[in-house]
């Protein structure tokens, strides 16, 4: 019955397989592999040769050697060896002129390429920046489009300073027609376009099939892969799947083409899920199905939307199926998407590009929604979706950053020479702001080593919903704060040792963290951001802000920060154990057993105990948005203490249910309140907590795209597994047989009460640690049940917890001054900033 059901998509893909063969075969390619010494055949219909570069008479830099990996564990000979140099070298391609070229960069790091650090610059675009790579036995791919003039293109690799570069394979070929010379994107909101699209530089970020399957290079008419939604989309029971195994006629230009997107992607949709009752009961009834993608802030980005209308049941309704899309909270079609506008024939693929506003936030969103008006048809679908960076100056870097464009000349400048003159320049300008400074020191570190004391100035902290940082805001603030806990830059070099690479701990979205001792002997973590950094000033101010205001033993402290000399560098104490998340799983679990029940649930205590003061500590509610097992940082004894505020927000004002402010986070562990409504409450960090209870217990990633597809979820997942009975598939196997029952099931009880969808129905922040605390308890002791009390709660799969009268929690004596209430010693107790060690943005 089954291999029935899935027979339409079967033959989807089958038909997919078999057009291969009339694949677009490029005017010009190129295919190398990279420190090969014999050509390698691809798995394909129609395989492509790749060839060593030694042969190829494109490589230049003397330096660079091949390297192999005796150990290759990869799918595929491509990535049995590699090129590299800790000097810069390049390959030279003859392209034609005024043509657009797509460029692939494909990485398997080995041995000492695992901590290769570098650039790829092409033309006038830095394709990739500080770039490196994360081991895995998948290559790492990276897609660039680019336009060339001239008929020759080079793409340099540069090592970063000590470090060395390295490719494992690289595809450079002429685009095929109408990739990017289409029709003119829709401008979405107050978005710009600078000349005609095809002459931007691009670079592929999501390649999505709605909802699936997943398509790799062998059976992609451009060698693409295209990954399923189900990491993306979010409440995936608002739609349902649909495919169809029917041969669909392309019409290109006017429509999509095989070279643009294969049959697999228009045979398969994301389709609404509704029934005629909904409307019935509820003449009103509307619904939608939204997608949320995690990009790089600073940017405008081009979505790229394929549609194939494969619900309507005539080849030609009058009306037919007509929808609502939006991109961004913006209504991307005024009158709606009718596709029998844009087609010629029924079930013709076609495709729109939308072109973002320039986005300060981190995520994207994409929705399809019904229009009940305007429709025959009460449903909508989207096939599949690409997202690409836009850029016509640098791939790499702040877009609108007229420092940062002027530093990245003077930085490319002095890779190829001719740098004497700049350098020159750029002394005398030193001496000058050095004199300028030398009449106003700034404060000694002395001044500031482990005192806390509140602002210099009266700050007064507010909401400012229009904010579009959507973090903590001040009235009057200047772009320079000034809380008194400022540290002169040369003392944080002295205490970095000039920011050696021997010290650097770890790189994130803000820049590069590096271990580093204050002249006092305190260690400290050195959070410097980069001028490319996808996180900025407003993140920094608001770390300040908060950290500056607030005090307590399981919330990270904020030593000091500078931002002398264009830099913005903050101080935190250090915690030498890193990010709870080291400890549960991944490439970096440390030797030695696993962190015990015990252990785990005395860490997501304190961490409780941490947000419970952001919650209820302050003259304001602070609400952390971005709650996860890498911003719970572990230090001397396993304590636990919370970091990275700088997507905090003021909680509401008296009277006030809410803040409206734009969504950000982590997806996988974002409130579902929250992302559908933009409505924050302190409920929202519950919601995050429940997912990151859940990361304790099952020792796994929120998001694992390895995984059956509903597995890859793990709130989701675990929410299943307990309808079925099945609550033991989610515990980690190291624990199996070391918790008690009861304190299990105590614990899946809070971790229910945090995912409610609904905030109203989700427990307070206290509750949660007082419950945890049970859980304790009951772990250590056996606790006796009294025979007129009743545990109130229900979880099925588990025996009854044993109920104790609720007592004074043993937290109530926990930290809550903000002026002195904690000591220096526990101050400096523990001794790294989460998001840098681990490298994720957010």
């Amino acid at each position: 019955m089954e291999l029935f059901r899935r027979t339409p998509l079967l033959l989807s893909l089958l038909l997919a397989i078999l057009s291969f063969a009339a694949s677009f075969t490029p005017n010009i390619s190129y295919y190398i592999d990279c420190g090969a010494s014999s050509n390698t055949l691809t798995e394909e219909s129609t395989p492509r040769n790749f060839v060593p570069d030694d042969y190829s008479n494109l490589l230049s830099g003397n330096n660079s050697i091949p390297l192999s990996n005796p150990n290759n564990n990869s799918t595929s000979l491509l990535y049995s060896t590699a090129r590299a140099s800790t000097s810069s070298f390049n390959y030279s391609f003859t392209m034609a002129p005024n043509s657009s070229n797509v460029i692939r960069l494909h990485f398997l790091p080995f041995s000492v390429l695992r901590t290769a650090i570098f650039s790829v610059r092409a033309l006038n675009h830095i394709l990739l920046d500080n770039f490196f790579v994360t081991e895995t036995v998948y290559p790492t791919i990276k897609e660039f489009f680019l336009w060339t003039d001239s008929s020759v293109l080079v793409v340099e690799f540069i090592p970063y300073f000590t470090s060395l570069a390295f490719v494992s394979a690289i595809e450079v070929f002429t685009a095929p027609p109408g990739s990017l010379d289409g029709r003119f994107p829709y401008l979405i909101g107050n978005a710009t376009l600078n000349g005609d699209l095809v002459k931007q530089a691009l670079e592929t970020v999501y390649r999505v099939n709605m909802p699936g399957p997943l398509i790799i290079p062998q059976n992609d008419t451009l060698w693409r892969t295209w990954v399923t939604d189900d990491p993306y989309i979010f409440n995936s029971a608002a739609s349902e799947n649909h495919s169809v195994s029917t041969q669909l006629k392309y019409n290109p230009p006017e429509g999509s083409s095989e070279e643009i997107a294969p049959q697999t992607v228009y045979n398969t949709a994301r389709i609404i899920n509704t029934t005629t009752v909904q409307f019935i009961s509820n003449p009103g009834f509307n619904i939608n199905v939204t997608w949320s993608f995690t990009v790089d802030s600073g940017y405008h980005y081009l979505i790229r939307l394929h549609f194939c209308d494969i619900i309507s049941k005539t080849n030609r309704l009058d009306t037919g199926l007509v929808f609502t899309v939006y991109i961004m909270d913006y209504l991307a079609l005024t009158n709606g998407l009718r596709p029998t506008d844009l087609t010629t024939y029924a079930s013709e693929p076609f495709y729109l590009d939308f072109i973002t506003p320039f986005t300060s936030a981190q995520n994207i969103t994409v929705s399809i929604s019904l229009d009940r008006i305007r429709s025959n048809i009460t449903n909508a679908l989207l096939n599949g979706l690409e997202i690409m960076k836009v850029h016509n100056l640098s791939l790499s870097g702040t877009n609108n950053n007229s420092q940062s464009k002027s530093s990245r000349t003077i930085i490319l400048g002095a890779s190829f020479g001719g740098a004497i003159v700049l350098a020159l320049i750029l002394s005398c300008l030193v001496l000058v702001l050095c004199k300028k400074r030398q009449k106003k020191p700034a404060p000694d570190v002395k001044e500031t080593e482990l005192m806390w004391s509140p602002m210099t100035g009266v700050v007064n902290s507010s909401v400012d919903t229009s904010s579009k940082s959507g973090g903590l805001t001040t009235i009057g603030a200047s772009p320079r704060v000034d809380l008194g806990l400022l540290i002169s830059f040369n003392h944080i070099k002295m205490a970095t040792n000039n920011f050696d690479e021997k010290n650097m701990i770890g790189v994130g979205g803000f820049g590069k963290v590096y271990k580093g001792v204050l002249n006092n002997g305190t260690e400290v973590a050195v959070k410097r951001a980069s001028s490319r950094s996808n996180q900025g000033l407003p993140e920094f101010q608001t770390e300040i802000e908060v950290l500056s205001q607030i005090r307590h033993r399981h919330l990270v402290s904020l030593i000091g920060y500078c931002d002398e000399r264009s830099e913005m560098i903050l101080v935190y104490e250090y915690m030498e154990k890193g990010p709870l998340r080291n400890y549960l799983y991944g490439t970096d679990l440390p030797a030695g057993p696993a962190l015990s029940w015990k252990q785990r649930l005395e860490i997501c205590i304190e961490a409780a105990k941490g947000l419970h003061y952001l919650h209820t500590g302050y003259s304001q509610t602070i609400i952390h948005r971005d709650v996860k097992s890498t911003n719970i940082l572990l230090g001397e004894g396993f304590l636990a203490k919370v970091s990275d505020f700088g997507l905090s927000k003021l909680g509401a004002s008296i009277g006030e249910t809410h803040v409206s402010t734009a969504v950000k986070g982590t997806f996988g562990y974002l409130d579902p309140e929250y992302f559908k409504t933009q409505k924050l409450t302190d409920k929202s960090d519950v919601y995050s907590f429940g997912v990151t209870l859940l990361e304790v217990l099952s020792a796994r990633p929120v998001i694992d795209q390895t995984l059956p597809r509903e597995e890859i979820n793990l709130a989701e997942w675990a929410l299943l597994c307990q309808t079925r009975g099945q609550l033991e598939k989610i515990i980690d196997p190291r624990l199996v047989g070391k918790i008690n029952e009861n304190s299990l099931r105590k614990f899946w009880d809070i971790v229910e009460k945090c995912l409610k969808d609904y905030g109203m129905d989700r427990p307070a922040i206290g509750d949660v640690l007082w419950n945890l605390e049970y859980c304790l308890q009951l772990q250590e002791t056996e606790v006796r049940r009294e025979p007129y009390e009743d545990s109130g709660t229900s979880v099925a799969h588990f025996p009854d917890v044993p109920v104790v009268r609720r007592m004074p929690s043993s937290v109530v004596s926990h930290d809550t001054g903000t002026s002195g209430d904690q000591s220096q010693s526990d101050i400096a107790n523990s001794n790294v900033f989460s998001q840098l060690i681990s490298k994720e943005g957010r």
